[in-house]
């Protein structure tokens, strides 16, 4: 018997930590599960914690391993053109064969920090799997109706396979078969479909549950989003029925957390989102289950099938460029690409350590809704014609530490790359009155719901702040960020004499972590209509008691409800969050 090669020997190492995270992957899943039927809202935060540093520690656990097992070869890139052919043999036929090709990847950027990509130990674009049509009923059901009604809502929710019965499941039905059929109507023109069409698999997230599915009438799809929560507990409710694309697009956003789903074939669920959700980006429906390393490879090729198609260059983003971060995007591509500076002014008293540490905590934060994602990359290649001459001048002269200009080529050796938004400050100048006022009112209530996930932004400027296109204001500027338990919020103490009131430094002493409310009133920029709208349903935010009111709820533990649809999407509208900061977001124990 022929003993295996020792690039044969590696690659079933590999294989076999492959293994291992999945099997991980899919045991969390399940504890959720098992703990939205508890009402373990603690317990689902830490399962989502563990999911998001599991794949980073099967990596660094894998590269360990190969270090031992090859030596002094595991640095040899022929032993690694071997050891590709080998993998890519044990991984055919596989459901996720996707994500096994992107963990190779990740295990060999970490043996070989290397810009670009080196097609003979990297799985590159020609050799993912095909394009996702065809997929989408490969792990749905189908509900063969012509009309929905509140027989098949029911069934839906039967089939979901909870563990704890519904308090209401009779009237939930009834409610949001009657919410969809509107939705037929306006999507469709009648209330006639051809079937419904539903995932297999449930989606959590948080202290929330979401059975997704679709109506179909011809080519044309609607969705059909069901959100449960278990509040109360005498059982499960039904808390509202979503069924246009910007509805289900703000539940998939980028600026929150990823949903946990029991899924073998991450493709046959991509494929099915992808029907609903045609204007998300593959590379962020992957991110939206979970699968961050395998969303970065389909971001990358994405970019370059982007890079190469077109002949336009990048140039500095628009909006003021900050002090710590130098921005720049592609004017027709959705995202924009952010690397640190080399020197930062005197009143930013950090470091690019201590910058890079912030954003990396961003990535363990219950985003909300409220918090830009990115992804970082590190060793982008990109060629040097891409990149407008006075661009590419700047950068190198205020990040040269980060970016590199040799020959025909552009290294990026650390960046961040998040999804477009338009800045407050921009948007406010350039909208109408009433979406201008309306994007003011949602700041606040953006403040007021990163204040219930204890976040404190630290700066508090709108430039610091965008607006999607859904006209929802959140935060993509994080070097200040900080728990809001971290932060003591002070009154200012009044001037003993009026040359205290009059001279240009404080009259009293200012902490590293001081905040004062009652000056967040001048960092805000506001003027006039914008002002008054704003002092009229914010005014609390100037006050200590309302910051020292949110950190005493996070002393005790409690666990804030936020939900991904307005008030008036909600089934039970009399049943609205009876601690409410805004309808939109409460507050509950742990239980």
């Amino acid at each position: 018997m022929i003993s295996p090669s020792p690039a044969a020997r590696a690659a079933e190492s590999i294989r076999e930590a492959l293994e291992r995270q999945q099997l991980q992957l899919l045991e969390i899943t399940r504890r959720v599960r098992q703990r939205f039927e508890a009402r373990d809202w603690t317990g689902i935060r830490q399962a989502t914690l563990e999911r998001l540093e599991l794949p980073a520690w099967s990596i660094r656990e894998t590269v360990q391993a190969l270090e031992q097992q090859l030596g002094v070869a595991i640095d040899d890139h022929a032993t690694w053109v071997a050891l590709k052919a080998e993998y890519t043999r044990m991984i055919l036929g596989r459901d996720d064969f996707e994500i096994a090709q992107s963990f190779f990847n990740s295990v060999t950027r970490k043996v070989f920090p290397h810009a670009g990509v080196d097609p003979a130990i990297d799985y590159v674009a020609d050799e993912l799997p095909l394009p996702f049509s065809g997929w989408e009923m490969a792990n749905a059901r189908m509900y063969a109706v012509r009309r929905i009604d509140a027989a098949v809502v029911r069934r839906i929710l039967e089939d979901a396979g909870f563990g704890v019965p519904f308090r209401d499941l009779a009237g939930d039905a009834a409610r949001a078969a009657e919410r969809l059929r509107e939705g037929v109507v306006a999507a469709f023109g009648s209330p006639a479909i051809e079937a419904v069409d539903v995932l297999r698999p449930v989606f959590f997230r948080n202290k929330g549950a979401y059975v997704v599915g679709r109506a179909r009438l011809g080519p044309a799809v609607m969705p059909v989003l069901l959100a449960v929560v278990h509040d109360e507990a005498e059982g499960l409710g039904l808390d509202a029925a979503l069924c246009t694309e910007d509805e289900t697009s703000i539940v998939f956003s980028f600026a929150r957390w990823y949903f946990h789903v029991d899924v073998h074939s991450p493709r046959e669920v991509i494929g099915f989102l992808k029907s609903i959700l045609p204007r998300k980006r593959i590379a962020e429906l992957y991110i939206s289950l979970g699968y961050k390393n395998h969303g970065k490879t389909e971001f990358y090729r994405d970019l370059m099938s982007h890079i190469t198609g077109t002949d336009e260059q990048f140039v500095e983003a628009r909006g003021q460029q900050g002090l710590v971060m130098e921005v720049f995007n592609l004017p027709s591509y959705e995202w924009v690409f952010k690397i640190v500076k080399d020197v930062f002014p005197p009143q930013k008293n950090t470091s690019r350590e201590r910058v890079m540490e912030k954003y990396g905590q961003v990535q363990l934060l219950d985003r909300v809704g409220r918090l830009v994602g990115f992804q970082e990359f590190e060793h982008l290649k990109i060629p040097r014609a891409r990149f407008a001459p006075e661009l590419l001048e700047r950068l190198l002269q205020v990040a040269g530490r980060t970016l590199s200009a040799e020959g025909e080529w552009v290294t990026i050796r650390h960046c961040y790359v998040e999804r477009r938004v338009v800045p407050l400050d921009l948007f406010l100048r350039e909208m109408d009155e009433e979406r201008a006022e309306a994007a003011v009112l949602d700041w606040g209530w953006c403040l007021k719901e990163l204040a219930a996930a204890n976040v404190f932004p630290g700066d508090v400027l709108l430039k610091n702040f965008g607006v999607t296109r859904h006209d929802r204001v959140l935060s993509y500027d994080y070097d200040e960020l900080s728990a809001l338990t971290d932060i003591v919020f002070r009154e200012i103490p009044p001037a003993r004499d009026d040359q205290e009131e009059l001279a240009a430094e404080p009259w009293f002493t200012v902490g590293e972590n001081d905040v004062f409310p009652a000056e967040l009133r001048t960092f805000l920029g506001l003027q006039g209509r914008l002002l008054d709208a704003f002092l009229r349903e914010h005014s609390d935010l100037f006050t200590v008691e309302f910051w020292q009111g949110l950190q005493e709820r996070h002393r005790r533990g409690e666990v804030p409800s936020f939900f991904p649809y307005g008030p008036a999407r909600r089934l039970r509208s009399g049943e609205a969050n009876r601690e409410a900061l805004r309808p939109a977001m409460s507050c509950s124990g742990t239980r």
